[in-house]
């Protein structure tokens, strides 16, 4: 049993729907969720650098005496996840490979979505996962770059998302897809309107809910359980907290503290 924080990050504030499905399978576990507001966003930095930033959060997290790192953010998860392992010896777990792990046990015929950011479409980090496993899954991505300033400005029902969400998603229903992936911390707020779109027949994949199910697997198997009756969840800024703090009840559904800045770099 270990009672010390999960560590968990993101470029921004999106991270925190994966922070919402920790505590909801782990609510004895005290989470540790920075994210990185200053240098958000990190779809268009370069691999060097989201290495760079990636490696200053995790070393300020292990400061702090985290057991285990939770890389919240697609970007870092396929940019830089390989060389935080290298670097690190605590376990670190990204959410890419169990939303493509979910997504193959969800699809019956290998037909699958990818909904991401503009960065995480151009990289393929779904696709070329899911066909390293699969060889002959069919992927169909689409970036859908106005759903982060949707659910940002609180708009997660109505018209103006249904028809944004059509715009992007209609060609999908035209293709075999069976199921999709949400491949952005952002998306599960507008999970309601997707499936609107998408219609009952596809399945959605929350990459949170599949990482917060193989973070509850590791605890297990490394004996890292806390024996807390109750897990708290402290979140810090590497900017003003301000914005951060008005935004944060919209991704995390549960009481938290007024975020903490920190400097990191």
């Amino acid at each position: 049993m270990d009672n010390r924080p999960i560590g968990v990050f993101d470029s921004g504030i999106g991270g925190l729907t994966v922070v919402n499905a920790l505590a909801d399978v782990l609510p004895c576990e005290t989470i540790y969720y920075v994210g990185d507001t200053a240098r958000v966003p990190y779809g268009n930095k370069s691999n060097e650098r989201i290495e760079k930033y990636s490696y200053q959060i995790v070393k300020w997290l292990i400061e702090q005496d985290c057991k285990m790192i939770v890389v919240a953010c697609n970007t870092a998860s396929s940019l830089a996840l390989k060389f935080l392992k290298s670097e690190f010896s605590l376990p670190i777990i990204g959410v890419i490979q169990p939303g493509v792990m979910s997504a193959l046990n969800t699809s019956k015929n290998y037909n699958i979505g990818v909904l991401g950011t503009q960065a995480t479409i151009k990289s393929d980090a779904y696709g070329k996962y899911l066909n390293a496993i699969h060889p002959d899954v069919k992927t169909v991505s689409r970036a859908c770059p106005l759903f982060v300033p949707l659910v940002e400005e609180g708009l997660v029902e109505g018209s103006i998302p249904l028809s944004i969400a059509d715009l992007y998603l209609n060609s999908i229903k035209n293709t075999n897809v069976d199921t999709v992936i949400l491949g952005c911390t952002h998306y599960p707020l507008l999970k309601n309107i997707i499936e609107a779109v998408l219609g009952g027949q596809i399945r959605l994949v929350d990459s949170g809910q599949a990482t917060a199910s193989i973070v509850v697997s590791k605890l297990n198997d490394y004996k890292l359980l806390s024996e807390k009756n109750k897990g708290e969840i402290q979140c810090f800024v590497t900017d003003s907290p301000t914005s951060f703090d008005a935004l944060a009840g919209r991704f995390l559904h549960r009481y938290i503290s007024k975020a903490i800045l920190i400097d990191i770099s």
